[in-house]
């Protein structure tokens, strides 16, 4: 007799008595505010999935000795969702990240779970706090999945005992401006053979002191490297991206490939299959050096570069620091006032229009 997945139709639901008022969106800080409920959905080995259940939100009872706590045995997901100017509520490709999340989950030994079905549990989640979500273009609800091993046991095997859990946080925008970022060549984000491509709690908490550094030193986010010939890899907790005439001549966008040590980003995804669509220059997935960068920009062949990822969907890169000299990116050269790039602001703004939807796509899927 198999044990019982997640099953969205038995969902129950307890409401908050005293509900929070509604913040001013320009006052909103990322990840700073949470709305009323939160969803948790409980796994043992011996009885399989629990019902799921919409609750106030509040603290969660895990014992001291859990897997999460000693291990790190996590992981989580970032989805966002987005109020059209209809009142139509949008998750955008949803189905992304729950098959990242079973994916990142697979490789700590965590349980598997019915992906349609916790979807259900989660639009559920939205629609119950669906008036935490601002009206405002550029602002949303970010979508906080969880998922850890919360059995009591020290004994380094695997987590019998799990929690998938979802809170939900009203944002604005993550960088509304542009970034410096601090090329680092002494310490690695993830490496061959590491973890690196999946969405782990453990792949963030060392990546904090070498942050905070560059933080005081005037940067925004490290642009992390690999290997002797500095091969450029991820900025901060974003995907990279670079516009320029490549080296034969060629417009190009680039990012590095899921090599196994880049973290496939559901908002890189879709810029990608955005500019493969409009045919207009060339698209790759290749591995680039920071000599290369620095060379390009010498030449006058940068055009732009930017971040890219569910936070901050895109931030163009003005600075980027490397062996201790600074180069200029470029952003706009016809608006020095300009926060975007041409080629980062198209493609926010295709992007936007679909999830606000503006623009009838297959990725925005209403709730």
């Amino acid at each position: 007799m198999s044990l019982p997945t997640i099953d969205a139709s038995k969902l129950t639901k307890t409401l908050t008595t005293t509900p929070k008022e509604l913040l001013d969106p320009k006052t909103l800080n990322f990840g700073k505010n949470f709305t009323d409920h939160m969803l948790c959905i409980k796994f043992t080995e011996e009885n399989g999935w629990e019902a799921p259940e919409i609750k106030p939100y509040g603290p969660l009872q895990i014992d001291p000795a859990a897997f999460v706590l000693n291990y790190s045995v996590e992981t989580f997901e970032g989805m966002k969702a987005y109020k059209a100017s209809d009142g139509t509520i949008n998750l955008f490709r949803p189905t992304k990240n729950m098959e990242r999340l079973a994916t990142s989950s697979q490789r700590i030994m965590l349980p598997e779970f019915d992906q349609e079905q916790f979807l259900q549990c989660i639009k559920e989640l939205v629609k119950t706090d669906e008036r935490f979500i601002p009206d405002q273009h550029g602002y949303s609800l970010y979508i906080r999945p969880n998922f850890i091993g919360t059995e009591p046991n020290l004994n380094l095997q695997y987590s019998r005992e799990a929690l998938l859990y979802v809170y939900l946080s009203p944002v604005g925008p993550y960088f509304p401006r542009t970034v410096k970022l601090y090329a680092n060549t002494e310490e690695v984000r993830a490496w061959p053979g590491g973890v690196g491509n999946f969405k782990l709690g453990g792949n963030y908490a060392p990546a904090l002191r070498p942050a905070m550094d560059v933080v005081r030193k005037g940067y925004d986010q490290i642009l992390w490297l690999l290997g002797d010939d500095h091969y450029v890899t991820e900025v901060g907790t974003m995907n990279f991206l670079i516009f320029w005439i490549n080296a034969e001549g060629e417009k190009e966008l680039v990012t590095a490939p899921l090599d196994g040590i880049i973290l496939p980003g559901v908002t890189r995804d879709s810029l990608l299959e955005l500019a493969r669509a409009w045919g207009e220059f060339k698209v790759s997935e290749r591995r680039v050096t920071m000599p290369e960068v620095v060379q390009a920009i010498a030449d006058g062949r940068m055009l732009e570069a930017f971040g890219a990822g569910t936070a901050c969907v895109v931030c163009s890169v003005s600075v980027v620091l490397y062996n201790g000299v600074e180069y200029q990116i470029p952003v706009d050269p016809s608006n020095p006032d300009a926060v975007f790039g041409p080629l980062t602001k198209r493609l926010r703004d295709e992007l936007l229009d679909i999830q606000y939807g503006k623009k009838p796509s297959p990725w925005a899927v209403p709730i």
